[in-house]
């Protein structure tokens, strides 16, 4: 029975990208760079005004200078001609410097009388003045290859015209519930039966990831349903099961994988929630068979599955941030497992306070609503007092950004 730790090494070191693609730059957000993204000229490609206002030669500029205007540059206009000493040229943002021009001095700055102006303030030159090559050279690695892409990186792209960018492929996620209980959400729900939010709520992480999801349904507990499903899931990059792991009667998931050849490399970890979960390989697919519960299904996901489908796509950071914070109510547990702890956080100055997000039994959905992070229980350790602090893994980046109420 690995850890945590040594269950996500026996993941990672199975864990590959998936071959590169060329997709549009607009669909690439989120998805990494497979190759470094060079500045094809110079940017600013040429000397340019940063404000709408006056082209002028510094030498000009005395206090006691009344300058001649003798044109107006607008931005996108061809090349103009050359400033003249003791002249100067309207010029609106993003326009190109004059030859002889070094500096600009915004209009709120001048004083304008009839064809002439004059300045109020000194002018410095190469004041209000993008030059040339100021932001990136020709040549230049603009963004490495393994960047994950956001919208400065777009934007960065399209400034160099590339609609298109090669980038990691992004995984295929095959996703099959499991048991005679269960009906898909917005059927008729008959006595003794459930709600398969499973499917749904695993294929909302996996959407969350960037990855692509394939929902395969429902796996009666018979083995050829089981059989029928899983040949499909296992022609997928990543096939995630839930229920049908432990040892019931009709606890089929771990047999038919085995007779499908999968080779099954721990069927359970030193963790609560979330101890029954599976992990196998099958050539180039990678199987992961979570508890039906849904609070352990979803916490497993977020601890092993998602760092997985991360790495997949070339993500070099793939783990929960981690923080310190400070129990506000006694625990406990039995002792010999870890224990991840469903916390509400708050921050008290420089401190982050940690409160239990409700009753912690796996079957409480709605303390996965109110939670913040998981606080990591040590295994060796059976009671925690109020006011101990704990290691907690963040679930939400909201929590570590200071937030106001309006």
């Amino acid at each position: 029975m690995p850890t945590l730790d040594e269950a996500r090494r026996l993941i990672f070191a199975r864990t590959r990208t998936l071959g590169t693609e060329s997709v549009a730059l607009i669909d690439s957000l989120n998805l990494v760079t497979a190759e470094d993204i060079i500045a094809p000229w110079d940017m600013p490609s040429c000397d340019n005004s940063a404000m709408d206002g006056f082209a002028v030669r510094t030498a000009d500029c005395t206090p006691v200078a009344s300058l001649r205007i003798t044109g107006l540059i607008t931005a996108g206009a061809p090349s103009s001609v050359p400033i003249e000493p003791g002249c100067a040229v309207k010029i609106m943002t993003g326009a190109r410097i004059p030859a002889g021009a070094d500096a600009v001095v915004p209009f709120e700055d001048a004083e304008v009388h009839g064809e002439f102006v004059t300045f109020n303030a000194s002018v410095e030159r190469h004041q209000h003045v993008r030059l040339a090559g100021s932001d990136l050279r020709r040549g230049e690695v603009v963004i490495p290859a393994g960047t994950v892409i956001r919208a400065p990186e777009i934007s960065m792209m399209a400034s160099s015209n590339m609609s298109r960018v090669t980038v990691f492929r992004r995984p295929t996620v095959a996703i099959l519930s499991t048991g005679d209980e269960l009906v898909a959400v917005g059927e008729s729900l008959a006595p003794g039966k459930i709600v398969d939010s499973n499917g749904v709520s695993l294929a909302a992480m996996v959407k969350e990831c960037g990855a692509t999801v394939q929902l395969l349904g429902i796996a009666r507990d018979t083995v050829a349903s089981h059989i029928d499903k899983m040949t499909a899931g296992l022609q997928a990059d990543i096939f995630i099961t839930s229920a049908g792991v432990s040892v019931g009667e009709r606890d089929l998931v771990r047999q038919v994988l085995t007779d499908l050849g999968v080779s099954l490399l721990f069927h359970s970890i030193d963790v609560r929630p979330g101890g029954p979960t599976t992990f196998g390989v099958k050539d180039n697919c990678l199987i992961f068979c979570l508890p039906g519960n849904p609070v352990a299904s979803m916490i497993i996901f977020a601890k092993l599955v998602k760092p997985a489908i991360l790495r997949a796509m070339g993500y070099r950071r793939v783990l929960q941030p981690v923080v310190r914070a400070i129990l506000q109510e006694a625990a406990s547990k039995r002792p010999g497992r870890i224990k991840l702890l469903r916390v509400r956080l708050e921050s008290c100055g420089d401190k982050l306070l940690a409160f239990s997000a409700g009753e912690q039994t796996t079957g409480m959905l709605k303390t996965l609503l109110r939670a913040d992070g998981l606080a990591v229980l040590p295994a060796e350790r059976d009671s925690f007092s109020a006011g101990e602090e704990v290691e907690v893994h963040v679930l939400s980046s909201n929590v570590l950004m200071q937030q106001e109420e309006l």
